[in-house]
């Protein structure tokens, strides 16, 4: 029986670690949950002052990106809706 108890500590240890880690997930969880509900309210808020919130999730992916990157999209935007004859002047 002294065999099976370093294997058996292991498991319990083992357990109790997937436990903690399980738990945390679990905590941070309901926090994603929490600051989504937040972030949601401040939209709202946001919607109800008269700003579009398509518009505001927009400029908030272009602040995400590199400057050089988003000056690279603009041009490459600029260029395709030239040749499409959608910009004004084009």
């Amino acid at each position: 029986m002294a065999e099976d108890e370093p294997a058996f500590r292991s498991t319990t240890v083992a357990a109790g670690e997937l436990k903690s880690y399980i738990e945390r997930l679990e905590r941070l969880d309901e926090e994603k949950k929490a600051v989504a509900e937040q972030a949601k309210e401040v939209m709202a808020m946001a919607k109800a002052q008269g700003y579009d919130p398509k518009i505001i999730r927009k400029v908030i992916a272009l602040r995400k990106k590199d400057p050089q990157e988003r000056s690279e999209e603009e041009a490459l935007l600029d260029l395709y809706l030239s040749a499409l004859g959608m910009l004004p002047g084009a």
